[in-house]
């Protein structure tokens, strides 16, 4: 097969007999982040490139290796978005939100795009729902927003999974925690990669999310953030903890989480899958305290998380979990003849309008043609118009599942189809 005919590496087509467990699941997730006070956004696909790296980290693999960034006529550095608060912050203080009354709390569907090897759970342009809670410094928006996420989770049918929790502190305590890392590391940094080695300058933490496994290895024994967080965070966190036992939502402390971009501060959470292999985790996230103020505006509290929507779904399938159902076709209408076709496309014409799904022969295929493609868009009943019924005004309504029939009113369709 052609290029042309091929779609781009690390890209997938979502194909009609699959798209109605996007819509399912989509769904899910607007409904219950609409429960929780949250309202969609929807930002731009791409931003200019100094937002991602303002905001996420130039000292993250997002920035450094995975970033799709490209001068547009104009010669202004653009960058297809890597993952989407930063272009919501982006919004949020371009349209003044954050003088409203807050919280401000925001809601997202949209695609994202990575330069990354493809595999099962990771490609290079995947789909993120998540929220934003802007101008919320409590404990208790912590907690809010991981029961949110848990309860999204939930709604869709997801089992087997694990809240991992972490503080990863502020600025006044992550300084002596860079210190400790920063020594720990400088002992070993010869078989440090050579990424790392410039972040052991730089920003040491991001060592911690290195994918390397010789810098992972050397990683597992560094000191930890929870063990050099200030009054404030350490107070903090536990007030999450205990608000989260309250709630009944089961959680371990995982020192290790730092994630994966440099904006986060305190909370930090990931929700943990034992069905999808290496690529676990299905939904990460934490608070971004001083991201506000680092893109320009007063410092504002903040928090939120994603999750990979293709992640999702692949985890229901491995659970063999049945995700919804396409919505059928009502009835389909076989016409005989040039009056038959021009009553069929008026009585679906109808029908639809009552609310059904209903369809006719737009490709003058014989009765028999009809009627084999009817079973195989699983329609759930059929009739056939010709002249005998455009005369008496009465069909033979057929049950498609098992073929008994029933004389009925055209004028009544709607009634016996409801």
């Amino acid at each position: 097969m052609s290029e042309i005919n091929r779609a781009v590496k690390g890209t997938n087509d979502v194909l009609p007999e699959e798209s109605y467990k996007w819509q399912y699941v989509e769904r899910k997730m607007l409904e219950t982040a609409r429960l929780f006070g949250f309202k969609e956004i929807r930002v731009p696909v791409f931003e200019h490139t100094e937002v991602f790296q303002r905001s996420v980290g130039d000292t993250t693999d997002v920035v450094q290796k995975e970033m799709y960034t490209f001068d547009d006529k104009g010669g202004r550095s653009i960058t297809l978005r890597p993952e989407l608060t930063a272009g919501v912050i982006r919004s949020v203080i371009e349209n003044g939100l954050y003088n409203q009354s807050l919280p401000q709390k925001v809601c997202y569907i949209g695609g994202c795009y990575r330069y990354e090897k493809p595999q099962a759970g990771r490609l290079r342009e995947f789909h993120q729902f998540g929220v934003e809670c802007i101008g919320a410094a409590a404990p208790s928006a912590d907690a809010e927003v991981i029961s949110l996420a848990n309860s999204v989770l939930t709604s869709i049918g997801l089992e087997n999974l694990s809240l991992e929790i972490n503080s990863i502190g502020c600025p006044v305590c992550r300084a002596n925690y860079h210190k400790a890392l920063t020594d720990y590391f400088e002992s070993k940094k010869d078989n440090l990669c050579e990424t790392c080695r410039d972040r052991l300058t730089r920003n040491p933490m991001r060592i911690l999310d290195c994918k390397s496994p010789v810098c992972a290895d050397i990683a597992k024994d560094a000191p930890v953030m929870i063990d050099f967080l200030c009054e404030d965070c350490h107070n903090h966190f536990e007030a999450v903890k205990t608000q989260l036992n309250e709630m009944e939502i089961e959680f371990k402390v995982n020192p290790k989480i730092v994630r994966g971009l440099d904006y986060y501060t305190r909370t930090v959470f990931e929700f943990i899958s034992g069905d999808i292999g290496a690529q676990s985790t299905v939904c990460g996230g934490g608070r971004y305290d001083g991201l506000m103020e680092q893109m320009g505006a007063p410092a504002t509290a903040s928090l939120g998380f994603a999750m990979g929507i293709e992640r999702l779904l692949l985890v229901l399938s491995n659970q063999n979990k049945e995700i919804g159902k396409d919505t059928p076709c009502d009835i389909y209408i076989a016409p005989m003849g040039e009056k038959a076709i021009v009553k069929a496309a008026r009585i679906c014409s109808t029908l639809r309008k009552a609310g059904l799904s209903a369809q006719t022969d737009i490709c003058s295929r014989g009765l028999k043609a009809q009627m084999r493609y009817a079973n195989k868009i699983g329609a759930r009943t059929s009739v056939v118009l010709g002249d005998d019924e455009l005369q008496s005004g009465i069909v033979r309504l057929k049950n498609m599942a098992d073929g008994t029939e029933s004389q009925i009113a055209i004028d009544n369709l709607i009634e016996a189809l409801k």
